[in-house]
């Protein structure tokens, strides 16, 4: 998956390219809007910042959605509510705030991408633990092998954050992933969702709430979280062994 980012700031830039690499991501890098726009390598999805040294990053999303549907994610210092709607307006799939963490981002860059490109149908059921598959083609989760009911908005919750298992995520994030970015209702909904979550898949997953942050999903066991595609191991088809067991005494020769 190759990223472009579009970021003057060299430390910020930086941080994101480690991250980024990290998660199996090529990044490419430039650091002005006039090299975004000139930047003719094939990419998957443009990082975008908003203040950038020669021109506007708003203008710079708005040219490249003139040229096609390439997916682009503002980062930006500005957590003005004006600038965060012109962005998504102007052809932003999402908008992210800075100071923010690297697998915010990742998370951000899956969510948009499953949106965007929608994966293969080859693809199989992701599995968290042993006991947790959830079927995103298929919109399906199932707990040990039997499928769960969920609500949509349920099953939206726990894709956003098996995305990244053990981020934080905050109240405004999921939100803004989960029901949309203009939400303007209370955030109660979103406890009443994590309760639901929590009974259904109990001993599947911990969802921990974070006082005056959010919440961060675990998956429980101590699984590293890191969804698997389906188990293609040949099945053991032997049959019990009747040979019969050797007596001889183990000190003898």
């Amino acid at each position: 998956m190759r990223v472009l980012l579009v970021e003057d700031d060299e430390p910020v830039a930086e941080s994101l390219r480690r991250g980024l690499r990290r998660y199996g991501f090529e990044v490419e890098w430039v650091t002005t809007g006039a090299a975004a726009l000139a930047h003719s390598a094939p990419c998957d999805l443009v990082l975008l910042d908003l203040g950038l040294p020669d021109t506007d990053g708003l203008d710079v999303c708005r040219a490249l959605r003139r040229r096609g549907d390439l997916p682009i994610i503002v980062i930006s210092a500005r957590s003005d509510e004006t600038d965060r709607v012109v962005g998504l307006e102007l052809g932003a799939d999402d908008y992210v705030s800075k100071p923010f963490g690297v697998r915010e981002v990742i998370a951000r860059i899956r969510a948009v991408l499953r949106r965007t490109q929608p994966r293969p149908p080859e693809a199989g059921p992701d599995r968290y633990g042993s006991r947790l598959t959830v079927d995103r083609k298929a919109a399906r989760v199932r707990l040990d092998g039997t499928e769960v009911a969920l609500a949509p908005k349920e099953y939206d919750l726990l894709a956003f954050l098996t995305e990244e298992p053990g981020a934080l995520m905050s109240r405004e994030q999921i939100m803004e992933a989960v029901w949309d970015a203009n939400w303007f209702g209370p955030t109660k909904t979103l406890d009443v969702h994590v309760a639901a979550l929590r009974r259904k898949l109990a001993g599947a997953i911990t969802i921990e709430a974070v006082r005056g942050v959010g919440f961060r999903l675990e998956i429980a066991g101590g699984d590293d979280g890191a969804p698997r595609g389906p188990d293609t191991r040949e099945p053991d088809t032997r049959g019990p062994d009747t040979r019969a067991p050797d007596t001889r005494d183990a000190g003898t020769s």
